[in-house]
């Protein structure tokens, strides 16, 4: 007898259904895996025989062939265990499971029987519903992340007995209530507010652009300045996530392992700080198996990149292809695969090595070869891709004791928010719109449409592109950023004004960094 048991296997962070066979004919007493399994896979009919031990059930005591089709993709991780268990019992039993056809079924089994979590349930749950079945059956603690995706029943099993007495009809199990308006309804808030934040009035209100456009930020200034403390308050004046970027996010958080068995979906922005002895493959993504690194754990959201110049050079150039394209290729022996990283960079440094260098009142340390040095460390085409450099100056001691608060992120996320949905609305009219969602993401042709030049603007942008010899991938950023300004405004079109202010967030190419 062959039993049929469906499940899905995660490559990236999508998941393809997997048809498990489960087939007894005569021989030794023997389980065999097939279908390119990995080590993990090769394991489980060992913790599979004694769950099903343990759990009141026997395996055919005959010659078993577990087959994993389609048998060209790599099959990865212990999620198969329960399928396979469920095959095994039903095969020995000689029976069909009524329910068996219409469920995918994943989860890893503990030596009693017990079903422990899994990666990437939300992708399998997302597959299952593709490929039209009417419910899936997952670990408990996977359960609240699945029910985001609406259309398909989702049911949590504590062990093998309940699971195998539900697909028999022998008992019930109620499936969860979907969760896709969680998002909506979630009041987002947050322990760090701009309001904590003394001075820094032009800081603020250049993060402020950023945060609107999408637009990529480095911070200037000397030990102290604050630069730390602005970036890790960026998070409480981004927009809400719509419900496909947090599908999008959690599918990532998911095959990843980072989701709590409490969340249902990543609502938050996630903001991302990895420590600058991260290697390359940290921050790109990649081993063996292929994994999202950083730049994709941080898609929709921020990637904060503290001391910049502390950072491999050679990890830093990888950032080239994710800030320009808003994806990753990763290419191991083992395959290709690509994930999405449409991150917000915000980096943050030192002028120099001891950092005072060009401070008014504290000496700089640094010979003129060292702060050379410390300079080159960041090269001129990752340079090149942040749209908006910014000196933070120390703070005054009148600005430190003001018992005013400042404003506060609330008042600052209302702003950016209808600058946001000024720029939805034009790339949903835009005929070469291709979800496009802010302005830093403007394809060449929409940045010709949308970001026009009167006469005088032509004519000062000709002038500062003459005088500070910017380059081309430049000259495309400062327009996308006098857009976003504009936009903030209430401008439908882009003024001198709107210029000059996006021209004067790339003096530090000039003054500090060249």
């Amino acid at each position: 007898m062959i039993t049929r048991v469906f499940s899905a296997a995660v490559v990236g962070i999508d998941a393809t259904e997997i048809e498990i066979e489960v087939n007894t004919g005569p021989g030794e007493p023997s389980i065999i895996v097939v279908g390119l399994p990995d080590t993990a896979v090769k394991e489980s009919k060992d913790r599979v025989i004694a769950a099903l031990s343990n759990s009141g059930y026997r395996w055919p005591r005959k010659r078993t062939t577990v087959n994993l089709a389609p048998a060209d993709i790599k099959k990865q991780g212990p999620s198969f265990d329960l399928p396979i268990a469920l095959g095994m019992i039903a095969t020995d039993k000689e029976e069909d499971l009524p329910r068996l056809s219409r469920c995918v079924v994943a989860g890893e089994l503990a030596l009693t029987g017990e079903v422990r979590p899994i990666k990437g349930a939300l992708p399998l749950t997302l597959e299952a519903r593709a490929r039209g079945r009417k419910a899936v059956i997952l670990p408990l603690a996977n359960v609240r992340e699945a029910s985001v995706v609406q259309g398909i029943e989702v049911y949590g099993v504590k062990n093998l007995r309940e699971a195998y007495e539900f697909l028999s009809k022998a008992s019930e199990l109620i499936a969860v209530a979907s969760d896709a308006q969680l998002l909506e309804s979630k009041e987002q808030s947050f322990e760090i507010d701009f309001s904590e934040v003394k001075g820094q009035h032009q800081v603020k209100r250049a993060i402020e652009v950023a945060v609107a456009g999408g637009h990529n930020l480095l911070l200037l200034g000397p030990p102290g300045s604050g630069k730390s403390m602005l970036a890790k308050r960026i998070p409480s004046i981004m927009p809400p996530m719509s419900l496909e970027e947090a599908i999008e996010s959690t599918k990532i958080h998911s095959v990843c392992g980072l989701l709590s068995p409490s969340e249902a979906l990543v609502g938050r922005r996630p903001f991302r700080d990895p420590h600058h002895t991260i290697s390359d493959i940290g921050l790109l993504g990649g081993t063996s198996n292929i994994t999202p690194g950083e730049v994709s754990l941080a898609h929709h959201g921020v990637l904060f990149l503290d001391e910049l110049p502390e950072f491999h050079r050679s990890t830093l150039e990888v950032l080239r292809q994710p800030l320009e394209d808003g994806k990753v290729t990763i290419s191991r022996a083992s395959g290709t695969m690509t994930f999405p990283s449409a991150f917000m960079l915000v980096a943050a440094m030192n002028p120099c090595p001891c950092g005072y260098y060009g401070d008014p009142k504290r000496e700089c340390r640094c010979s003129p070869g060292q702060v050379e040095r410390y300079r080159q460390k960041i090269s001129g085409p990752l340079l090149d891709r942040i749209d908006l450099h910014v000196e933070a100056p120390a703070v005054e001691y009148k600005e430190l004791s003001d018992t005013i608060p400042a404003e506060s992120s609330s008042s600052i996320r209302s702003r950016i928010v209808k600058a946001r949905e000024v720029q939805n609305q034009r790339f949903a009219r835009s005929r070469t719109s291709k979800r496009t969602t802010c302005n830093t993401r403007m394809s060449h042709a929409q940045l010709k449409e949308h970001c026009r030049l009167d006469d005088r603007g032509n004519e000062l942008l000709k002038n500062a592109m003459t005088d500070l010899n910017f380059s081309a991938r430049a000259y495309d950023r400062i327009l996308k950023v006098a857009r976003t300004i504009a936009d903030l405004a209430g401008s439908d079109s882009i003024a001198p004004d709107h210029l000059l202010e996006a021209l004067s967030y790339r003096n530090l190419d000039r003054n500090v960094l060249g």
